[in-house]
């Protein structure tokens, strides 16, 4: 007979399947439709309390699979290559010691600088992976339902309580200090009229994880044998060895077993059963939880167990916003986004498109076949996603900004695979991480500001608006630079030469420019939703001028990626109603500095 817990999950699934309603003509909520957002990778933010920074042991199971050798939590204000005297022990080079680092950014930290979110505009937040992992990352969950107990008061605590759980019986599941102050932070989050979104990593699990670390233990007699795809047992009369499918071959990562209809039974009962209880916490109602979901390697799970998901998590908040991790064409990408799934990706196509027009220099691309292939992109879904898509110049998995503009004419960000190879300093030594100059700095405020006058929601990854720079993982995901601290200027190359220092600190002049033309946006309905629309390509002084409409406010934007200046008036500047949107004198000529831009609008 069915155990009456899973009667009951099965009843309450087949009640929500079969009441669905069919896909309606608006996709994704309202309020999710051009907002902006702010990537955060907690272990990098801040360290809000030291009390439970993470220990050597919490590392078991992570890459580079070393718990033994000398470890602290590294200085956050220290030079980025420098090995430190602790580092140094280990005989290890410098990329084998950033995978051992730990910072101890946690969620008092994200809660201790919401204000200085707040105070830059953002209107989301959207926090990689906070449940229990070895790693910094935290893709290598050791399970969904608990926060990282590294990442809340008690970590020690949480543990003993986690142990009295039954992983199969989410009645047993307990709430830890950690996750109560995860609790803590939606809640403050939600009290400053923000918005905040969880990563869901639902492909595969981490190979210390309560359910694979069963599986070796026990093999066929494992409860959990049926959630993976195992190749082979252990079996002494067959002369078998236990071997299993990890994500892209990584043996630290088990994926989960598909069949026709999705992740089967077992796996997706526990996920959907984890989903609920960050959405839904406690069964208080769904302002206690978070407001949506950040879906890794999405391309990766199969399209029934998504429309399922997809299901599930609108039945539990039919506002809630679902964005996916996918880096395809537009093709590929178009099944995803019919209503029934997502609404929305981190919108790396954007990415490709704007890096080929403003970080390339001599390879790059005309302003026609710019505008061609924006306009390729914010049709190809429907103006719904394209309000909703996380317009997004840089992540975690990329070269951040202010490295991409000191490396022009190099590999097409758009080659994903080589492109990510070519921007690691450690694949490619003359990769460029050194400080941007100011010229470079110019380059990434242009960029930022058509971000944020562009058509849907902008993405700021943590630091791009204070100036942090760095190559490809791992240099994308160093400390925070806070405004408050004295950082150690950057001297030290990997190999352990020097270099002319590079003063590390808090960038005021680009934090003003993001703030600027972030309150700029979230002043304007017509540059949040506004249609768009090209009133100029002159591929010659490589000029484009394009329109916001929404109702009878419209905003004009006139962008010179040249390096001359140049002039603009139309018909519509000669009127005398548009005004410099800054300094409030009525513009009927404009004249644009070499790689930057005007604003103008008519109320």
């Amino acid at each position: 007979m069915m155990p009456l817990r899973k009667l009951a999950f099965t009843i309450q699934l087949f009640l929500f399947f079969a009441t669905s309603v069919s896909a309606q003509k608006n996709v994704g909520p309202a309020w999710s439709k051009g907002v902006v957002w702010y990537q955060i990778f907690p272990e990098r933010f801040s360290n809000g309390d030291t009390s439970n920074d993470p220990k050597i042991s919490d590392q078991n199971g992570a890459y580079p699979f070393d718990d033994t050798s000398a470890f602290q939590i590294h200085p956050w204000t220290s030079d980025w290559y420098q090995l430190q005297p602790y580092e140094q022990v280990n005989g290890k080079n410098i990329w084998f010691n950033l995978q051992r680092r730990r910072y101890g950014g946690d969620l008092q930290g994200v809660i201790n600088k919401l204000d200085y979110l707040k105070g830059l505009g953002i209107n989301a937040i959207y926090m990689t992976p906070i449940f229990w992992s070895p790693s910094s990352h935290k893709y290598d969950a050791l399970c969904y339902h608990h926060v990282d107990p590294t990442f809340g008061p008690d970590p020690e605590g949480d543990k003993k309580m986690m142990e009295k759980e039954n992983p199969l019986q989410p009645d047993s599941w307990v709430w830890t200090s950690a996750d109560l102050l995860a609790l803590k932070l939606i809640e403050e989050v939600h009290k400053r009229n923000m918005r905040i979104i969880f990563d869901g990593v639902f492909n595969h699990i981490g190979v210390k994880s309560f359910a694979f670390s069963d599986v070796i233990k026990n093999q066929q007699a494992s409860p959990y044998k049926d959630w993976f795809m195992v190749d082979s047992w252990n079996d002494t009369e067959k002369g078998t060895k236990f071997r299993y499918k990890g994500w892209f071959g990584v043996s630290t990562l088990p994926e989960f077993k598909e069949d026709s209809t999705g992740i089967v039974a077992g796996p997706k009962e526990y996920i959907f059963n984890a989903t609920k209880r960050w959405m839904n916490p406690m069964n208080k109602g769904i302002g206690n939880g978070i407001d949506g979901w950040r879906l890794d390697v999405a391309y990766n799970v199969g399209h029934p167990f998504w429309k399922d998901w997809g299901k599930w998590v609108r039945s539990i908040n039919r506002d809630a916003y679902i964005t996916a991790e996918l880096v395809s064409p537009i093709e590929e990408t178009r099944p995803y986004l019919n209503g029934d799934e997502f609404d929305a990706t981190m919108n790396y196509n954007f990415a490709f498109i704007m890096h080929d027009f403003f970080v390339q220099d001599t390879t790059g691309s005309t302003v026609t076949q710019f505008d061609n292939r924006l306009k390729e992109l914010r049709e190809a879904f429907g103006n719904d996603v394209a309000l909703n898509m996380q317009n997004l110049m840089n992540s975690h998995d990329a070269t951040r900004l202010a490295s991409a503009v000191a490396n022009p004419d190099g590999k097409k960000f758009g080659d994903w695979g080589p492109y990510f190879n070519w921007s690691q300093k450690s694949n490619n030594k003359n990769y460029n991480t050194r400080k941007p100059t100011l010229a470079q700095l110019q380059k990434q405020k242009l960029i930022s500001a058509f971000q944020m006058l562009y058509l849907g929601s902008p993405m700021i990854f943590y630091g791009d608006e204070a100036g942090i720079w760095g190559g490809n993982d791992p240099d994308c995901r160093k400390p925070m630079i806070w405004p408050e601290y004295n950082y150690t200027s950057e001297k030290y190359n990997p190999d352990q030469t020097t270099h002319d220092a590079d003063e590390v600190v808090f960038n005021t002049d680009l934090f003003n420019w993001y703030k600027k033309f972030i309150a700029l946006r979230n002043n304007y309905k017509s540059i949040q939703l506004g249609t768009y629309s090209t009133l100029l390509k002159d591929d010659t002084n490589k000029l484009y001028v394009f329109s916001r409409k929404h109702g009878n406010e419209e905003v004009v934007v006139i962008i010179n990626r040249g390096n001359k200046p140049v002039k603009f008036s139309n018909t519509l500047l000669k009127t005398g109603k548009y005004k410099n949107v800054f300094s409030l004198v009525p513009m009927k000529e404009v004249n644009v500095n070499p790689m930057d831009l005007v604003v103008l609008s008519n109320k």
